[in-house]
């Protein structure tokens, strides 16, 4: 197989490194990916599991069914940006922490013209 093989070797998915157990994958080298495209489609349409591409015997990419990849990254960017967007309106709520009242700013504006 591989020279050293690491059963959870982290692999560079957009921001996001994860643990990828390469063991248990099903593999496919890039010469079958480019001679067998539409067999591998059929793969990942019918199991569901991710595929590992190799070039060179060595795991370079990902072959994951668009189902995995909204459940994964997509959905989870959502979450993010309504969580980020729940925390500043929650921001925005918040008292002042100025301890001037706005009847005493008023005032103050008005005296200083």
């Amino acid at each position: 197989m591989y020279g050293v093989v690491n059963a959870t070797p982290k692999m560079f998915l957009t921001h996001v490194y994860t643990h990828v157990n390469i063991s248990s994958m099903n593999k496919v080298n890039a010469l079958e990916l480019r001679q067998s495209m539409g067999k591998v489609i059929d793969q990942i349409l019918k199991t569901g599991e991710p595929i590992l591409l190799e070039k060179s015997r060595r795991p370079v990419a990902v072959i994951i069914s668009i189902r995995d990849y909204e459940e994964r990254f997509v959905e989870k960017d959502a979450a993010n940006r309504r969580r980020e967007i729940i925390e500043g309106i929650e921001n925005m709520a918040r008292p002042s922490l100025i301890a001037e009242s706005v009847v005493d700013v008023i005032h103050e504006s008005r005296n200083v013209r």
